[in-house]
């Protein structure tokens, strides 16, 4: 699968999802400081779903309407950081084709999927 990880993606994540071969670009080492509607946009534009845990992208998604290929927000509190890499793995694993153009809320022992979003 193709990702765009937004700054505020913990870089465990890109490593873990290029060592099981997908393709991720990072925004920290293309375009650091990016503002959110451009790198939505970078992310759409590429077909990439957008990993992020700026929960400002929901309000580009829902409120803005801003088009996306999807969007995997990661909210995982500091406690639990140490098994985020391998829960969004599992879930890129598990799940791939419901991940695209879809607005996708994972959490320590949840993952939600909402709409498909256009």
């Amino acid at each position: 699968m193709r990702f765009l990880a937004d700054e505020s993606c913990d870089f465990s994540v890109v490593r873990a999802l290029r060592g099981a071969g997908h393709d991720v670009l990072a925004i920290a080492e293309l375009a650091s400081g990016s503002d959110d509607a451009i790198v939505m946009d970078m992310a759409y534009h590429e077909k990439r779903v957008l990993l992020t845990e700026d929960k400002d992208f929901g309000q580009l998604v829902y409120a803005h309407s801003q088009q996306s290929s999807g969007v995997i927000f990661i909210r995982y509190p500091a406690n639990a950081r140490k098994t985020l890499r391998n829960a969004v793995a599992a879930l890129v694993s598990e799940l791939a084709s419901d991940l695209i153009g879809s607005f996708v809320v994972i959490s320590p022992g949840r993952v939600r999927i909402g709409g498909r979003l256009s």
